[in-house]
């Protein structure tokens, strides 16, 4: 196994760029890879501390634009005023409330959360959290917007990444060079949302605990 560098180059300029965490890099080479992004959209950004995607976005969709962050733990960064964020749990917060702060459903969705890696069935609990982030889509993302989240591949991630096609028009993988080379992380990156192949109603999968559940800055930079 390969020896995991905390301090690597993406760490170092981060702090010399002023982004919170070296993940600012990951949705700017998801960016400069996938072109998701316009000025004047609505972001939304689940499991969103420290809050370094939400200072990429912000920079993406310029002063016209309005990105939204929920997480579990506090976003204690000061941001423009087009940036809001909230303290609650992905899955359970009031999606009305996201869309009122951003003056309706979303352009992109993003999320960076991932399980506590503790050795055993990560991949699993990570696949298990992909599932549950498609079943909220419906209730967020316009027509034709675009979803990028991060999962662990393992014995799932085939088959969400054929539930995660379904819904878009076009959907693959992708693995930032920012990411870690001994990480298990990738992400599956969907454009243009087919909103006549989502469900009606949220379906009732598994959850994951919100204690087994982790933010950027809690993996350390994973």
């Amino acid at each position: 196994m390969g020896k995991r560098v905390l301090h690597d180059k993406w760490f170092k300029l981060a702090k010399e760029e002023g982004y919170l965490s070296r993940a600012a890099y990951k949705l700017k080479q998801i960016e400069r890879n996938k072109r998701l992004f316009r000025g004047g959209m609505q972001v939304l950004d689940l499991g969103c501390a420290p809050g370094a995607w939400l200072q990429v976005a912000r920079e993406f969709v310029g002063p016209r634009g309005v990105v939204v962050g929920l997480d579990l733990q506090e976003v204690r960064h000061t941001f423009d005023d087009n940036v809001h964020h909230f303290v609650g749990d992905a899955f359970t917060f009031p999606t009305d409330t996201l869309k009122e702060a951003a003056g309706g459903r979303f352009d992109i969705v993003l999320s960076d959360m991932a399980p506590n890696t503790i050795g055993h069935g990560d991949a699993e609990r990570s696949v298990t959290m992909g599932h549950q982030i498609l079943e909220i889509v419906p209730e967020l993302l316009k027509a034709d917007g675009h979803l990028a989240f991060k999962v662990l591949e393992g014995s799932g991630f085939p088959e969400l990444l054929a539930a995660s096609k379904k819904l878009f028009q076009d959907c693959r993988p992708y693995k930032p060079p920012a990411s870690r080379d001994v990480s298990r992380e990738i992400y599956i990156v969907g454009m243009g949302f087919k909103r006549s192949e989502a469900p009606e109603k949220r379906p009732e999968t598994k959850r994951i605990p919100p204690h087994l559940r982790f933010t950027e800055e809690e993996l350390r930079g994973n």
